[in-house]
């Protein structure tokens, strides 16, 4: 999925962000659930089914894997295609903990 698909049709999606504490913090998609790629297997239970499931991460690597590991549950799910550095570079918003203009590290 592009990120300006996503961005134009957000409400019908369930967004999964991926990526590690730090980079979540120096910037992220408002509304986006928190779960890092390497607790997302314990911890399904938590993650939505009644939307289609949106992952990201930096690059959409790990996001990928996400998907493909949802997908092998039967969750419906999808990847942003270049993470949050495509949605960066694409000018969509995304801030930081701080609420300051976020950044892609």
């Amino acid at each position: 999925m592009l990120p300006a698909d996503l961005a134009a049709a957000r409400d019908r999606y369930h967004l999964l962000d991926v990526r590690e504490r730090d980079e979540r913090d120096a910037g992220r998609m408002e509304g986006a659930q928190p779960i890092p790629l390497g607790e997302l297997g314990a911890r399904l239970e938590e993650v939505p089914r009644d939307k289609v499931v949106v992952c990201v991460c930096r690059s959409g690597h790990r996001s990928e894997a996400a998907r493909q590991g949802l997908d092998r549950m039967g969750i419906a799910a999808e990847n942003i295609e270049g993470g949050m550095a495509a949605w960066a570079r694409a000018g969509l918003a995304h801030v930081s903990s701080r609420g300051t203009p976020g950044r892609v590290i």
